[in-house]
């Protein structure tokens, strides 16, 4: 299968979807969006593929939504933008088959979000992982406000997302954002090997042991959180500080040599 904004690659039961626009560090757009659906559809109908993980080309897993794409969107249009990410989002924390993130680098906004909708986290000991929202006038997404509070308690999700400050893969190993943190160049063959740990079990027992997990977790009341979370985002880009937030934002990556694009 030929993708315009991932590659995707399977073997020994495993698949990877790893996100293929390094040059603006993997930031979202609506093609990698569909190119994700698409990827996970064939995974989901390989009998073969038991496992699922995702990680970034380049220095980067996502910085998030592209600020160039985002810029330009009527609200109308920002809304089925909004509505096309939950969806992919549902489908990721829905998914029958386990899921594994291997962070490598920056994982911003919604590129910390895809992270979040998987199943394991192993992140790179030198990962930044946040969320940038409130400093862009943004609000989180993906099911992002059950899932942080899910994984390191209220008190701990409500700091990192009101100061929108990053952490390293260290600190999100030590407050159990992250199941692991390795060093960078050990990220893919530790991810790999967990991956082959979960492949020699059975496919109906981990479709069925994830299906209780998730129902456990009161999974049903995750539509209302993610309907809110839609409005949430529309609120915030429609108010007139947006376009200053990213102006400010922009302004503070080109400092950082990070280019444009990407953000929550």
């Amino acid at each position: 299968m030929n993708f315009e904004c991932i590659i995707y690659e399977k073997s020994e039961g495993i698949a990877v979807i790893r996100l293929n626009r390094p040059k603006v560090l993997n930031a979202m757009n609506r093609q990698l969006w569909l190119d994700v659906q698409a990827a996970l559809e064939d995974v989901r109908n390989d009998s073969e593929i038991k496992v699922l993980i995702f990680t970034g080309e380049g220095r980067a897993f996502s910085t998030g939504a592209d600020l160039k794409e985002s810029k330009t969107r009527t609200l109308e249009a920002y809304r089925e933008y909004l509505v096309e990410l939950q969806e992919a989002s549902r489908k990721i924390i829905r998914f029958e088959k386990p899921t594994i993130a291997a962070i490598n680098g920056y994982a911003l906004g919604s590129g910390y979000e895809l992270a979040l909708a998987c199943d394991i986290r192993i992140a790179a000991e030198d990962a930044q992982i946040g969320s940038p929202e409130a400093r862009v006038t943004s609000s989180v997404t993906g099911g992002a406000m059950r899932l942080i509070q899910n994984l390191i308690g209220p008190g701990k999700a409500r700091e990192l997302l009101f100061t929108a400050e990053n952490i390293d893969g260290k600190e999100a190993e030590r407050i159990g954002l992250v199941n692991k943190a390795v060093p960078s160049e050990q990220l893919m063959d530790t991810v790999r090997e967990t991956a082959k740990k979960i492949a020699v079990n059975s496919a109906f027992s981990l479709k069925m042991i994830k299906k209780g997990l998730l129902m456990a977790q009161g999974e049903a009341s995750l539509e209302s959180l993610m309907d809110y979370e839609t409005e949430a985002c529309l609120a915030c880009v429609s108010t007139k500080e947006r376009q200053a937030s990213l102006k400010d934002f922009e302004e503070r990556r080109k400092e950082k040599g990070f280019g444009v694009s990407g953000q929550g």
